[in-house]
C-alpha cells in the first residue's frame, strides 16, 4: 500500500547537496543537504499511525489486512527499507540557542526522505526522526526514544486538530534496538527503545537554515559553515519564495528586494498569528531557538513542550530552561527576537533597515489583532468588537492566576454561563468554576521552595557583598522568585480549604459580573436573543477545547507503551482528533479502540491506578512532579 507514494524531490534539485561520502559528524560547507542512509533497527513495530496525516500523502491503510499493512509501515517508516523514489538527506542549518549563536547544528537525528505529491497535487516533505547518524549528529547517536517520540507524535496531531499550524506525524515505530539516556542529566542513565516518527510538512526549512552564512559571532566565536556564500543565500530565497510563497514571487518577479521584503513581511505576520494561537490554548513550546522556527509559520520540533494546566503567566514547561527565557508569557517577544535574527541572516538580499521597519510595524499589531480576535471567540463575543474587550480578557487571566484556575477547563466552562441574574444559577456555576481552581494541596506543591535555605542565604549575602560575582552565578529574578515562593508557601500553611473556596468565589463573582455586563451589550445590538445565544455557545465550543495533550495523559500512554501496550497511545490519538467534541471520556474512546481490535497486553501497574481520571480532568497531584527536559 506504500507503493502508491509519488516522489518529486524538488528541494534536492533546487539547492546544493554535499558531494562528500563521509557519513560521520563534520562541518558541511557550501551545501544545504547531505546524502545519508537510515540505520536499520531490530524488530521494528508500529506504535500508532495517524490516518488523517497519511491521507495527505494519498495513503489509505487497507482494511482487509491491517496487520500486514502495519508490518509494512513499520519496515519503511523505521528506515529499515527505502521507499522507491526516496532520496534520504539531512538538512544543514545553524541556530541561536537560548540567545547564543551555536554554529552548525543541522538534522542530527532527522532525515529528509523526499517530497511526495498528494492527491490534489500538493507537495509534502516527509522525514524520519530518529533514523540514525548524519553529518550533523555531533556527539549524539542520531536516535530518538519511545517517550519523546510518543510526545511528538501525539502533539503534532493534537495541534493540527486544534486548528493551529503545525508539522504533522504519520506514524510512530518502535523497536528492540536500545540506546542509553540520562533523562534528567542527574547521573542515572537508563536503556530505552529506539523509536522513529514519520514527520510531514510542506517544508522543514527554518530560520536557522539562513544562518549558515553567518560570519564569526562576536560573543561565541562560532560561525556558519557557508560564510561568504551569498550565491547559496540567493538560491535558498528563490526556492523558498517560489515554492511556498508563489503569489509573492509572481507579484514581485522583477524586483528581488521588494520580493524579499514582501516575504519577510508575510513570515512576520504568520509567526505573530502562530504564537497568538499558542497563547490562546496555553501551549508552551519550550525551546524557541531560531533553528526551531519554521520558515512557513508552522509549529515545529516538539521537544519539552507542555500545555499549561493551572494558569501561570510565568509557566516554564522545559525543566532545562533555568532562566525562564522560553516561559509562556515570553513566547511572543522571543518569536519577535527570532525574526530579528532571520532579518540579519537575509542581509544583503534584504537590507536590515527595511526588515527592521517591517518587524516593528507588523509583528506587534498582527499579534494583538489575532490574539484579541481569538479571545473574543473564546468568550463568545461574536456581535460587537469593543475597545474594553482587551481589559476584560486581562482581568479574566488575572482572576485565573489569583485562583489557580485550570486554563483549558475554565474557558470550556464559560459557554455554560447563564446571562440571566438568577442567584441559584450563579451559585451553581460558581461551584463548577471553583472546582477547576487549585486546591490548598496543589498550591502547596506549586509554591514549594526549590532552593536549600542555606544556599539562598549565601546567595543573598553574596548579592550584597559582591554584586559582580553574584551576577555571574545567579540571576536576581530567580532569587526574587524563590523569596516569593517562600512567602506564598508560608501563607498557605494557615489557609483552610473553606477560606480558599470563599476567596475564589468572591474573585470569580466579581469578574463574572463584568462578563455579564459585556454579554448584555451583545444582546442589546440584536433582535433574537435565543439565536444569538445558540451561535455564541457554538462559537465558544469550537474555540475552547475540552481535551488537550496534558503531560499526565501523555505520561500514562508512555508508561503503557514502555510495557508493550500501545492501546493507550491509540486511544489518546483518537480523542485528540476531536478536541472540541464532548466524549464520554475514557470509556467511550476505549470502547472504540476495542472495536478496532486494540487489546491491552501488558499495562503497567501504575496504569491501573493512574488512568481512572477522565481525559478532561485537571491533573492529579502526582503530575506536578513530572519533569520534561
Amino acid at each position: 500500500w506504500l507503493g502508491a507514494l509519488r516522489f518529486d524531490n524538488l528541494a534536492l534539485r533546487s539547492l546544493p547537496v554535499d558531494a562528500s561520502e563521509d557519513g560521520g559528524p563534520r562541518a558541511v560547507p557550501g551545501a544545504c543537504f547531505s546524502r545519508v542512509r537510515p540505520s536499520p533497527l531490530q524488530n521494528p513495530r508500529l506504535v500508532a499511525m495517524s490516518l488523517p496525516a497519511l491521507a495527505l500523502l494519498g495513503l489509505e491503510a487497507p482494511a482487509a489486512d491491517r496487520e500486514a499493512a502495519e508490518a509494512e509501515a513499520a519496515q519503511y517508516f523505521s528506515g529499515n527499507r527505502l521507499l522507491a523514489g526516496s532520496e534520504p538527506a539531512a538538512h544543514c542549518y545553524c541556530g541561536h540557542q537560548f540567545g547564543s549563536f551555536a554554529g552548525q547544528l543541522g538534522d542530527g537525528a532527522a532525515m529528509y526522505l523526499g517530497e511526495v505529491l498528494g492527491p490534489r497535487g500538493e507537495r509534502w516533505e516527509i522525514q524520519l526522526k530518529g533514523a540514525g547518524l548524519t553529518p550533523f549528529s555531533r556527539q549524539a547517536d542520531g536516535r530518538k526514544v519511545l517517550r519523546s517520540s510518543i510526545r511528538e507524535f501525539l502533539c503534532s496531531e493534537a495541534m493540527f486538530h486544534l486548528g493551529i499550524p503545525t508539522t504533522r506525524a504519520g506514524t510512530c515505530v518502535t523497536s528492540d534496538s536500545k540506546v542509553v539516556r540520562d533523562i534528567f542529566y542527574d547521573g542515572n542513565p537508563k536503556s530505552e527503545r529506539c523509536t522513529v516518527v514519520l514527520r510531514i510538512a510542506s517544508t522543514f526549512i527554518r530560520f536557522g537554515s539562513f544562518e549558515i552564512f553567518k560570519p564569526t559571532d562576536e560573543y561565541t566565536g562560532r560561525k556558519g559553515p557557508s560564510v561568504n556564500r551569498n550565491d547559496i543565500r540567493i538560491q535558498m530565497l528563490d526556492y523558498v519564495i517560489s515554492t511556498f510563497y508563489p503569489e509573492i514571487q509572481e507579484a514581485y518577479s522583477d524586483n528581488s528586494i521588494q520580493r524579499n521584503a514582501a516575504f519577510f513581511k508575510e513570515i512576520t505576520k504568520r509567526t505573530a498569528r502562530l504564537v497568538a494561537e499558542w497563547q490562546c490554548v496555553g501551549f508552551c513550546h519550550g525551546v524557541l531557538n531560531t533553528d526551531n522556527m519554521s520558515i512557513v509559520g508552522l509549529t515545529i520540533d516538539y521537544g519539552p513542550f507542555g500545555f499549561m494546566d493551572r494558569y501561570d503567566p510565568e509557566h516554564i514547561c522545559n525543566s532545562s530552561d533555568n532562566t525562564g527565557r522560553y516561559a509562556y508569557n515570553k513566547q511572543p517577544e522571543i518569536c519577535k527576537w527570532n525574526l530579528g535574527k532571520l532579518a540579519e541572516a537575509l542581509v544583503p538580499e534584504l537590507p536590515l533597515e527595511i526588515s527592521e521597519l517591517i518587524l516593528e510595524e507588523e509583528y506587534g499589531a498582527e499579534f494583538e489583532k489575532h490574539y484579541l480576535q481569538k479571545m473574543r471567540k473564546k468568550l463568545g463575543l461574536i456581535q460587537l468588537e469593543l475597545e474594553e474587550d482587551s481589559k476584560l480578557v486581562s482581568e479574566l487571566l488575572e482572576t485565573m492566576h489569583l485562583t489557580g484556575g485550570d486554563f483549558t477547563n475554565t474557558f470550556y466552562l464559560l459557554s455554560s454561563f447563564s446571562i440571566d441574574s438568577d442567584p441559584s444559577k450563579l451559585e451553581d456555576f460558581l461551584e463548577k468554576l471553583t472546582s477547576q481552581c487549585a486546591s490548598v494541596e496543589e498550591l502547596k506543591v506549586a509554591f514549594k521552595p526549590q532552593m536549600d535555605p542555606r544556599q539562598l542565604s549565601m546567595m543573598l549575602m553574596l548579592a550584597q557583598s559582591n554584586p559582580q560575582l553574584f551576577a555571574l552565578i545567579g540571576t536576581k529574578a530567580n532569587i526574587n522568585k524563590e523569596l516569593e515562593r517562600i512567602e506564598q508557601f508560608s501563607k498557605l500553611q494557615q489557609l483552610t480549604a473553606a477560606d480558599l473556596l470563599s476567596r475564589n468565589k468572591r474573585q470569580w463573582k466579581e469578574w463574572l459580573e463584568k462578563y455579564r455586563v459585556r454579554l448584555q451589550k451583545e444582546i442589546e445590538s440584536i433582535s433574537d436573543a435565543d439565536t444569538w445565544n445558540t451561535d455564541r455557545v457554538k462559537v465558544m465550543n469550537s474555540n475552547n477545547p475540552k481535551y488537550i495533550l496534558r503531560n499526565y495523559i501523555a505520561q500514562n500512554a508512555i508508561e503503557a507503551a514502555e510495557n508493550g501496550d500501545f492501546s493507550e497511545v491509540r486511544n489518546v490519538l483518537k480523542l485528540l482528533e476531536n478536541p472540541f467534541q464532548e466524549a464520554e471520556d475514557f470509556r467511550e474512546v476505549q470502547e472504540d479502540a476495542e472495536e478496532e481490535g486494540a487489546t491491552a497486553t501488558a499495562a503497567a501497574c501504575a496504569q491501573e491506578t493512574r488512568s481512572r481520571l477522565p481525559y478532561c480532568s485537571k491533573p492529579p497531584l502526582w503530575a506536578s512532579e513530572l519533569c520534561v527536559t
